[in-house]
């Protein structure tokens, strides 16, 4: 399992997560660390969590398809995806905050830095968060995010997939992942997603279809339930405690 102290993060686990360096992933030339990671003091701020953040999030931020405050809705598939977060012993862990960012219906995000030719879409910012309840439960309504070229390789293509981020009790534990689709044809092309080693924690990233979470003639359903830590954990880009 990932392997954490405080100030600096230990990798393990080579079978189940991803190498820092990963060649077929070419950004990760770049940030891969050449020298030995070091600690670094950490500060109130990153011992302390998010704070009044926590206070601000209503019930509207985790409607994707009409938070971007113009009055319209969101062009797309609308859906619904939810699930618990919960600990290595498959209890919820309650009142965390997450927050998700996707593209729109059509592999666009709404970012300067974002300049291939999906239209973008006024009524969707793409971003949301929520709060899980006492039983660990989060919730979100959004669209489906389109796949995207990224130029990593000839004819690349990102499969769909929303961000996720899962803040725990101080800005530090702070996790990262990615959540995808099932049956979605780009994920054997993918050199992100290839790059979790074990083809079981690949599937831990593959949210499942739920018609009983689908609302009939509004929205279909996907469930996927995040856990921080243990053996059974969601692969995240990092995990401080």
């Amino acid at each position: 399992m990932n392997q954490t102290t405080i100030g600096a993060i230990v990798r393990g686990d080579r079978e189940i997560f991803p190498p820092y360096l990963y060649a077929a992933y070419q950004s990760t030339r770049r940030r891969a660390p050449t020298l030995a990671l070091i600690d670094v003091p950490l500060t109130i701020s990153e011992l302390t969590g998010p704070g009044p953040v926590i206070s601000a999030v209503t019930s509207e931020d985790a409607d994707l398809t009409r938070n971007a405050g113009t009055g319209g809705e969101a062009i797309g598939q609308r859906i619904i995806v939810t699930g618990r977060v919960l600990d290595e012993h498959g209890k919820p862990v309650p009142n965390t905050l997450l927050e998700v960012w996707q593209t729109n219906a059509a592999g666009r995000y709404l970012h300067r830095s974002d300049q291939w030719q999906g239209p973008l879409d006024p009524n969707f910012l793409g971003i949301g968060r929520c709060l899980a309840n006492e039983e660990g439960v989060y919730r979100f309504l959004t669209i489906r995010p389109g796949a995207y070229p990224w130029k990593n390789h000839p004819n690349a293509w990102r499969p769909a997939h929303i961000h996720f981020s899962v803040f725990g009790p101080f800005a530090l534990s702070r996790l990262v992942t990615q959540m995808y689709f099932p049956d979605d044809p780009l994920h054997q092309y993918d050199p992100i997603f290839q790059s979790v080693p074990s083809e079981e924690a690949r599937k831990r990233l593959i949210a499942a279809y739920d018609h009983s979470v689908t609302e009939p003639e509004w929205a279909l359903g996907y469930r996927w339930d995040i856990v921080v830590r243990g053996p059974e954990a969601t692969l995240f880009e990092s995990e401080v405690k």
